[in-house]
């Protein structure tokens, strides 16, 4: 319910700013003659819908487990995350298409020069998508949410999108025409990218890509701290929306009774569990140690 709480809070007042960004960058584009502004515009735009296809899977992954999906339903904020990435993806392309067009058909040579209502904007833009993108990154981080993580570089996108479209006018305006439309092409390019990090990483988490190197380790190491414990056979983790799922297998000395290993595993459960707020569940398998078995 936090979780739930702390993205609504967030993603209403990225909705509300996202709003009048997009407005005034659309005006200011169009009175300053500007193709760079009113690209920037779209893209804000498009963080809008993103934001409300965020907030979605949130709510729908947070629901708890039932009778038709005993796992949860975390994935299907990577479902979000993906529908997100598309959404990103088609905004860089149409962009860029549109600033090409542009350059190709040299519509910028008998436009006026992009006026300094769009400079201002551009500034402004620069500044506040900044900030969004700290607050969301931040929030985000607090509850562990990887659509919500997206939606925080979408903004961070249109924060770089505004400092090319500024580049671009300032260019424009002392000359270099050429520089407004072009500053569109590159806009969508960085746009793409994002969206490409954005889809590879919800389509690691949806096809159980496993944990890195580092996190297996620090899993590892409290295992073995913990007292019975005479090695680790086998550890296998895989990603499952923004939680994940830790199989392990320990060495406990085979002369002990079942009820002391289970004391063993349920301890090294709950210590990893514990340890480890992301781990949805750790599955603990017992094995006789064959060293001991031996004497």
């Amino acid at each position: 319910m936090k979780k739930n709480n702390i993205a609504f809070k967030v993603s209403v007042v990225t909705i509300i700013i996202n709003t009048l960004l997009s407005i005034i960058k659309l005006i200011a584009g169009i009175v300053s003659n500007s193709d760079a502004m009113i690209s920037d515009g779209i893209h804000t735009i498009s963080d809008v819908f993103t934001t409300i296809i965020a907030i979605i899977g949130i709510l729908i992954s947070s629901k708890k487990a039932d009778d038709g999906h005993r796992y949860g339903h975390e994935r299907l904020e990577c479902i979000a995350s993906l529908i997100l990435s598309f959404s990103l993806f088609l905004t860089g392309v149409g962009i860029g298409y549109s600033g090409i067009l542009s350059i190709i058909n040299k519509e910028y040579v008998d436009t006026i020069s992009p006026g300094v209502f769009a400079l201002i904007v551009a500034i402004i833009s620069i500044v506040v998508k900044e900030l969004m993108y700290q607050y969301t990154i931040k929030a985000a981080k607090v509850i562990n949410s990887d659509v919500l993580k997206a939606d925080a570089w979408h903004h961070r996108t249109d924060s770089i999108s505004s400092v090319g479209a500024l580049l671009g006018i300032i260019l424009s305006r002392i000359g270099y025409k050429y520089f407004d439309p072009l500053a569109s092409v590159f806009i969508s390019i960085f746009i793409c990218k994002v969206a490409v990090e954005i889809f590879m990483d919800a389509t690691d988490k949806l096809v159980d890509k496993s944990c890195d190197i580092d996190k297996v380790n620090a899993i590892k190491k409290v295992v073995l701290h913990e007292k019975g414990v005479l090695g680790i056979d086998d550890i296998k983790t895989r990603m499952f929306g923004n939680k994940v799922y830790v199989d392990i297998e320990i060495s406990l000395d085979g002369n002990k009774t079942l009820f002391e290993t289970h004391s063993v595993a349920e301890r090294v459960h709950d210590k990893v569990e514990k340890n480890f707020p992301e781990v949805k569940h750790c599955m603990v398998h017992v094995n006789p140690y064959l060293d001991v078995l031996k004497k």
